[in-house]
């Protein structure tokens, strides 16, 4: 008689329904491993048709972009920003640390200012951000004692818009295989192919296609690629196609102009524009007062631009309650680009707010003497 409290089958038997026994049906007894012959192959030959086939991919791609006026040039990722960021740490008194947004990062020529003052200054510039944070971080280093050149973007500086991302705290967690990965990418990758730059990735050339909007959503066009980063230190010129394409530089100001309608209030927002003014302003003055007490420099520059974009700025950001606010509340000079006539013509501005490369040069070094000039360092020391 079969025992209702133990298997009646046998040990290891083949389930019903020809199933294939699996380790339940063999309690106590490993699964067996499956073996399968690997059928001889060429495997020298399919391996290096593979390579073939991708290099054929990658060389079309990067043809592609090459036709369409693209240039290799260093990504200006978190890694590239920590490493001038890490620099600031280690460099001596009298280092000039340049803080700002795009209109920094593209209009101020490093070399120029290295010819014209014997060192190279740090660029910390970030497109698209207000530079609040790192100028906050700098006031909070102790042991920083150059001398700061703080570019004024009034729709970024004085809104608080702030989209630096891991770009602020990537510099303090850097991992020793993150540090090795950039440099392999700056040794043997950015610097020759053009298409690796983010403008060009693949997935985001997809969504830049005119696929159909959602009745109800507004279409909103992403900043393009304008800059090139030419140097590892994150010297940085516009790119020529913005200059010479007219299609592209359109496209550029059209991108621009969405920024010049009234936005609704972020969710949650209570603060007025003026309040919210105020307040951008009252964080710069107390970072600035805290440089100060240790003997840092301190210069706001506002940098020249042009067309619809300048209209915009006098229209929403007044000089009275703005940029001359900000020099009142924190006690640091500034220079604006309309107060000195050589800043106000002969730049070429093809976007509106940047200027390309020969008038970035000249700009810089008219800049650099106005600085020199009006605004000396104590004990004779450049800028």
């Amino acid at each position: 008689m079969r025992s209702s409290t133990s298997s009646s089958e046998r040990l290891g038997a083949a389930p019903a329904h020809g199933l294939r026994l699996t380790a339940a049906d063999r309690p106590g007894v490993a699964q067996p491993v499956p073996e399968r012959d690997v059928p001889p192959r060429p495997w020298p030959g399919i391996l290096l048709g593979a390579l073939l086939v991708a290099v054929t991919l990658v060389g079309l791609w990067e043809g592609y972009w090459r036709a369409y006026g693209v240039v290799p040039g260093y990504r200006d990722d978190a890694a590239l920003w920590a490493r001038e960021r890490r620099r600031v740490d280690t460099a001596g008194p009298g280092t000039t640390v340049l803080l700002g947004s795009s209109r920094s990062f593209f209009d101020v020529q490093l070399g120029v200012w290295q010819q014209l003052g014997g060192r190279r200054p740090i660029q910390l510039s970030l497109v698209g951000t207000s530079p609040l944070f790192a100028l906050e971080d700098l006031a909070a280093n102790e042991g920083f004692r150059g001398q700061l050149l703080v570019d004024v973007a009034p729709d970024l500086f004085f809104t608080g818009f702030e989209n630096y991302g891991e770009f602020g705290p990537y510099w303090r967690k850097e991992s020793p295989s993150q540090r090795v990965g950039k440099w392999l990418s700056m040794t043997f990758v950015e610097p020759w192919l053009a298409f690796y730059d983010p403008d060009f990735a693949l997935f985001t050339v997809l969504r830049r296609q005119h696929w159909p909007m959602r009745p109800g959503v507004p279409e909103r066009g992403a900043v393009r690629k304008l800059a090139i980063v030419a140097t590892p230190d994150r010297g940085a010129h516009m790119w020529a196609k913005v200059e010479t394409d007219a299609g592209y530089q359109a496209m550029a100001r059209a991108i621009w102009a969405q920024r010049f309608q009234p936005r609704p209030p972020a969710p949650g927002a209570t603060d007025d524009a003026a309040a919210l003014v105020e307040r951008q302003i009252a964080r710069a003055a107390a970072a600035v007062g805290a440089l100060r007490a240790r003997g840092v420099t301190v210069l706001f520059v506002r940098h020249p631009t042009a067309g619809e974009y300048l209209a915009f700025e006098r229209r929403a950001f007044p000089r009275a309650t703005t940029w001359d606010r900000l020099l009142e509340r924190s006690g640091a000079p500034g220079i604006h680009f309309e107060d000195h006539p050589q800043f106000q013509e002969g730049f070429e501005i093809p976007e509106w707010s940047h200027m390309t490369r020969a008038s970035a040069e000249r700009y810089t070094a008219a800049l650099y003497r106005v600085i020199e000039r009006e605004h000396p360092l104590p004990d004779g020391r450049t800028w």
